[in-house]
C-alpha cells in the first residue's frame, strides 16, 4: 500500500538554496507550513517558498531537525530508493576498503551515504545499527528488510539495533539473524581488537580513528608513549605492536582499560609489560610536569568538548589547555597528534587552538591533518559529516 505523502513549505529562500545545494537537513525553524500533525517517519515533499518541489524526505516532528532529506525532485522514498543506495554503500566499501586484514568497518554512515539518521558498523559477524531521530526508528523494519541480504551475504550473522536514553545502559534488540555475543574479537588492519558490544560506546567501538590508529602505530618505534583519553586502547595496542618501548594508556574508566589489556593479551603483547591509568587526564597531566615527565608520542583523543553550538566558547578554552598541557610534557624532538570529534568545531577553528599561543611559544609544525577513513564517506554540502579532525604536530 502506498503511503501519503506529506507537503513541506519552507518559509526561508537561505534554507531552500542550502537543500537544493544537497545539506540534508531541514530545520523546524525554517518550515513555514505542512509540519502540523505529522508523526515520525512520514514521506513528505519539501518546496521552497516559491513552491519548486526540492525533493522528499522522512518527518521527524519531536526534533530540532524536522526533516531529513533523501532524494531530490520527485524521486519518492521507497524500497527500490534503499535497495540502491544499500548497494552503492556497499560497493563503495568493496572499493576502497581494500585491506582484507579489516573486518571492522562502517557500512552505513548515514547522511554520507544519503541514508540520513541510519549507522550501521559491522564488527567481524556481528552488524549493529543505531537510528539517529524516531524518523528511521520508525522506519527501521523496512530498511532492515533491504539491508540484511547484503550483510548476511558477506558472513553477517546478527545484526542489531543499539538503543538506550543518554546516561543509560544501551541495550541490543536483535532486528535479523541469532543473538550476538556480548564481545566479539575484530581484526583493524591486521591487528586483532576485542570490542564491547553491550557496554561499549557508540554502537561499541570509535571506527572512525582505524586509519589514524594505523598511522599513529607506525610512528612509535623507539619512542615512549602517551595515549589520553585512551577508551579500549586501540592506538595503545596499534604503538606496543610497532616497536614503542613503553605505553602509558589514561582513562577515567577502569572497565575500558580491562577491554584494552585483553585486546593486548590476545594480540600477543603483554600488559603488565605497559601502563594503564585509571585517572582525570587533566589532573594526570598536571602531576606528570611537576615531576618532569616527558614522552616522544602523544595522542589525545577526547570526548566531544562541544556537544552543541552555544557550548563552543567553551570548547576552545578546553581545547587550548589540554593542548597546552600536552606540550609541556612533550620531550623535545617529540610527535603530537591531537583529535577533535566534535562537528561544532572546524578545521580551521580547532588548529587554532593548536598554534603557537595555545602550546605557549612550543614551536611545533602541522605535518598531517586527516579526517575519518574512506567508510565514513560525508557530501561536500554536508560539513557536519567532517566532524573528525586529527593533526599530526612534530
Amino acid at each position: 500500500m502506498t503511503r501519503p505523502v506529506r507537503e513541506v513549505i519552507l518559509g526561508r529562500r537561505a534554507a531552500a538554496e542550502r537543500i537544493a545545494h544537497g545539506h540534508p537537513w531541514v530545520w523546524r525553524e525554517a518550515i513555514a507550513r505542512g509540519m502540523d500533525g505529522a508523526t515520525a517517519g512520514e514521506e513528505a515533499e519539501v518546496r521552497g517558498p516559491d513552491g519548486v518541489l526540492l525533493g522528499h524526505g522522512l518527518t521527524d516532528p519531536g526534533s530540532p531537525i524536522a526533516v531529513r532529506m533523501w532524494t531530490r525532485g520527485s524521486q519518492p522514498v521507497d524500497r527500490p530508493l534503499w535497495d540502491e543506495r544499500i548497494a552503492r554503500a556497499c560497493a563503495l566499501r568493496a572499493r576502497f576498503l581494500e585491506n582484507r586484514q579489516t573486518n571492522a568497518y562502517r557500512v552505513i554512515n548515514g547522511e554520507g551515504d544519503r541514508m540520513p539518521g541510519l549507522v550501521v558498523d559491522r564488527y567481524a559477524s556481528v552488524a549493529v545499527a543505531r537510528s539517529d531521530g524516531d524518523a528511521i526508528a520508525k522506519r527501521l523494519s523496512e530498511l532492515t528488510s533491504a539491508l540484511w541480504p547484503a550483510l548476511a551475504a558477506s558472513g553477517v550473522r546478527s545484526l542489531v539495533h543499539r538503543t538506550g536514553a543518554k546516561g543509560q545502559p544501551p541495550e541490543l534488540e536483535v532486528l535479523r539473524g541469532e543473538p550476538p555475543p556480548g564481545r566479539v574479537q575484530v581484526q583493524e588492519h591486521g591487528v586483532p581488537f576485542v570490542v564491547d558490544l553491550e557496554h561499549g560506546q557508540k554502537t561499541g567501538a570509535f571506527l572512525d580513528q582505524r586509519d589514524n590508529r594505523r598511522l599513529f602505530g607506525g610512528l612509535a618505534a623507539g619512542r615512549r608513549v602517551l595515549n589520553l583519553f585512551s577508551y579500549t586502547g586501540g592506538f595503545s595496542l596499534h604503538a606496543a605492536l610497532r616497536g614503542a618501548t613503553h605505553v602509558t594508556s589514561v582513562d577515567v574508566s577502569a572497565a575500558a582499560h580491562a577491554t584494552a589489556e585483553e585486546s593486548f593479551r590476545v594480540a600477543g603483547v603483554r600488559p603488565g609489560a605497559h601502563a594503564f591509568t585509571t585517572a582525570d587526564v587533566r589532573q594526570f597531566l598536571e602531576a606528570a610536569r611537576a615531576r618532569g615527565e616527558t614522552w616522544d608520542l602523544i595522542v589525545s583523543d577526547p570526548p566531544s568538548f562541544a556537544p552543541s553550538e552555544k557550548a563552543l566558547p567553551r570548547a576552545l578554552a578546553s581545547y587550548r589547555a589540554l593542548h597546552r598541557a600536552c606540550a609541556e610534557v612533550l620531550a623535545r624532538g617529540g610527535i603530537f597528534c591531537a583529535a577533535s570529534c566534535s562537528s561544532h568545531v572546524d578545521a580551521p577553528t580547532f588548529l587554532g587552538t593548536l598554534d603557537d599561543a595555545a602550546l605557549d611559544g612550543r614551536a611545533l609544525t602541522l605535518v598531517e591533518l586527516r579526517g575519518a577513513g574512506p567508510d565514513h564517506p560525508t557530501t561536500a554540502a554536508f560539513p557536519e559529516g567532517r566532524y573528525l579532525k586529527f593533526a599530526v604536530l612534530a
